[in-house]
C-alpha cells in the first residue's frame, strides 16, 4: 500500500476510534496534503509516518497512546520554515479540527498541549505520554550515520533561504540546546535504542560546525 494511502487508513481508524462524529477522511487528505508542502525536505509525510511507527513501538509506556498519535498527525501539521510560531499554529490547527470532529474536550486539550511540547522536547517527569511524542519525534537523531547526515542535509535544504553563517550558528544553538537536555530520550525502551548514537551524531554534527567556523 502506498503511504499516503497507509497513513490515510491509519488516521480513519485512529478517528473513529476516538470517537468522531464526522468522516475522517477529508480531514485526513487535507493533513496529508500539508504533509506534502513543497517547502519540505525534512518534515514531510515520510517523517510523520516514521514518528507513528516509532509511536507504535513506544505505545505500551504512554498512558493515552491514541492522544499521542494524534499530536504526532498535527505536531507539524504547518510548518514554514521561515516562521518561529509552527508548533503554536498546529496545536490551534488540532483544537479546531478535532473539537470539529466531535472529539471529547479533555482529549483535545492533551493533543493540543503535547503539541505545544514538541517546542521544546522537555517533557515533565512522570509525563508519560509526552514522553512518547518527543522520543518518537526524536527518533532520527539515534539513526545510522548515513542516515543522520541525510536528515542533517534535509533540514539544511529546509533552511536554504537563510545564508550560512547564520544557519551554521542557529543550527549549533539548535544542537547545544538538545545536548543539554537532562536526557535526550526518556522511555526506556528509546533510551537503550537510540541515546548513544544520537549524541554521536549530535557531538560529530556540531563539532563540524564549529571546525567551519574556526
Amino acid at each position: 500500500m502506498p503511504i499516503t494511502e497507509d497513513l490515510l487508513a491509519d488516521w480513519t481508524a485512529l478517528l473513529h476510534r476516538c470517537g468522531t462524529t464526522a468522516d475522517p477522511e477529508p480531514y485526513g487528505r487535507e493533513l496529508l496534503r500539508r504533509w506534502a508542502e513543497p517547502q519540505r525536505r525534512y518534515h514531510t509525510t515520510d517523517h510523520l509516518h516514521a514518528v507513528l511507527r516509532h509511536m507504535d513501538a513506544l505505545a505500551g509506556h504512554a498512558a493515552d497512546p491514541d492522544a499521542v498519535r494524534l499530536a504526532a498527525w498535527f505536531h507539524d501539521a504547518v510548518y514554514r520554515p521561515d516562521r518561529s510560531e509552527n508548533e503554536e499554529r498546529s496545536a490551534a490547527l488540532a483544537v479546531r479540527a478535532l473539537t470539529t470532529a466531535g472529539l471529547p474536550a479533555a482529549r483535545v486539550a492533551e493533543v493540543e498541549r503535547l503539541v505545544l511540547l514538541t517546542v521544546t522536547h522537555d517533557p515533565a517527569p512522570g509525563d508519560r505520554d509526552g514522553e512518547v511524542l518527543c522520543d518518537a519525534d526524536l527518533a532520527v537523531l539515534g539513526g545510522a550515520p548515513e542516515a543522520y547526515t541525510a536528515y542533517a542535509a534535509a533540514v539544511r535544504e529546509e533552511y536554504s533561504f537563510v545564508p550560512e553563517p547564520d544557519f551554521r550558528a542557529g543550527r549549533a544553538a539548535v544542537l547545544r540546546q538538545l545536548l543539554a537536555l537532562p536526557a535526550l530520550y526518556r522511555t526506556p525502551a528509546a533510551r537503550a535504542r537510540f541515546d548513544a548514537a544520537a549524541r554521536a551524531n549530535l557531538t560529530a554534527e556540531l563539532e563540524g560546525l564549529t571546525r567551519i567556523n574556526s
